[in-house]
């Protein structure tokens, strides 16, 4: 066994355009022993096109304590690993924040060092062009699929900063109508739609007005709220 751990290299990658990866983040890419990978075949296309040939390993949010134990022994023989998203910056509503937390826990000797590559992040990018307060926000990933899902919009109209949260094709159409129902109409809101793609669309007007933006149910999603709202 190495006496000196190895690194755990968290590398952003891009939303979209595979163009938005950093210099950095292609060399660390180039020199990890591993690459740990939320799904295999979506990181082998980045991988593919800039011609890197590094090894990958799944990891992802149904990943068990045994593939935990097994990232943990590559690092203590001395690995260094990369942990990429499928898009975007891992652990940002992501289980790659679940191995961060295993690995720097410092239940199994010295803790390992982690090294942030930073890049893309779809509500960072997202909030900069908002045109929204952004000294101050609220991110509140993923609204529940079932349950507390009513209570995630309903407590909205709560929040007092700039709030954006995250929805998937699915059921984005069932958001705006959760929004229409909790928000006053002159709330002011800009939903991002496929970032950095080519339908790269960004929709911008108030609550009341969600019906005339005809908001397409494809794609990945940011929605921005203004601070300056209020309930119904």
């Amino acid at each position: 066994m190495s006496e000196e751990k190895g690194k755990l290299y968290i590398v952003a990658t891009p939303i979209g355009n595979l163009g938005d990866i950093t210099l950095r983040a292609l060399e660390t890419l180039k020199i990890v022993d591993f690459i740990l990978c939320e799904d295999t075949r979506v990181t082998q296309k980045l991988l593919n096109h800039y011609e890197i040939t590094t090894k990958t390993i799944s990891y992802h949010q149904h990943s068990d304590d045994r593939k935990v134990a097994e990232i943990k022994k590559l690092l203590d023989e001395g690995k260094n690993l990369a942990l990429v998203t499928d898009a975007g910056t891992p652990g940002i509503s992501d289980p790659g924040n679940q191995l961060i937390q295993e690995v720097t826990m410092g239940h199994w000797g010295n803790e390992t060092m982690v090294v942030p590559i930073p890049g893309v992040s779809a509500v960072v990018t997202a909030l900069s062009i908002s045109g929204f307060p952004t000294d101050k926000f609220v991110f509140l990933g993923f609204p529940p699929q079932k349950n507390g899902r009513q209570s995630y919009f309903k407590n909205l109209a709560n929040i007092e900063q700039t709030t954006c949260f995250y929805e998937s094709n699915h059921r984005i159409l069932k958001a705006i109508a959760s929004m229409q129902e909790f928000l006053a109409p002159e709330t002011k809101i800009c939903i991002c739609r496929e970032l950095t793609k080519k339908f790269e669309t960004i929709y911008r007007g108030t609550v009341g007005g969600l019906a005339d933006m005809q908001v397409k149910d494809k794609g990945e999603f940011v929605i921005i709220i203004s601070a300056e709202r209020r309930g119904r």
